[in-house]
């Protein structure tokens, strides 16, 4: 609570003190958030997953921990599909060495989808089934090595 105290305030330095050109860059960033903010709730993208228990993400979010009761996925984009890994169990310490395969899902199955293709900086991803429903994935920083690789890539036709 106090770092986030901190931060708040260094960033109300940061703003007084900036220039007439920063505080209009910093208005705009502003209101960039806002808008994206907008069309997460909107979409309803502020939710785990589509919320269909139904679903292909619903049945897979069931099974999710029985893998790994570890809150954290290492999940990797190749050109057969998807993989996620995880420690077995929780732990704070020496978890990436940890880490084993908990899940495969072919191309045909599920695709990575950065739901604003690059629009907006985000650390969410969509991990989008064939049926259409979808379940969050957020990532540890912005533009993570997966958004880059998205990017990349021919955007999906649905």
């Amino acid at each position: 609570m106090l770092l986030t105290l901190l931060s708040n305030m260094e960033d109300a330095f940061k703003r007084a003190l900036a220039t007439k050109g920063e505080k209009e860059r910093l208005r705009a960033a502003d209101e960039d958030d806002r808008r994206r903010d907008a069309i997460i709730a909107e979409q309803g993208l502020d939710r785990v997953f589509d919320g269909n228990w139904q679903g292909l993400a619903g049945q897979f979010l069931l099974q999710w921990y029985s893998h790994s009761t570890h809150h954290q996925r290492l999940v990797l984009a190749t050109k057969e599909g998807i993989v996620l890994a995880a420690p077995p169990r929780r732990v704070t310490v020496g978890r990436e060495k940890a880490m084993q395969i908990v899940a495969r899902l072919p191309a045909d199955e599920a695709i990575l989808v950065d739901p604003f293709s690059g629009a907006h900086e985000t650390r969410m991803l969509l991990l989008r089934f064939r049926d259409g429903s979808w379940l969050r994935v957020d990532t540890e920083e912005l533009r993570s090595d997966l958004h880059t690789h998205l990017l990349r890539q021919p955007l999906p036709d649905n």
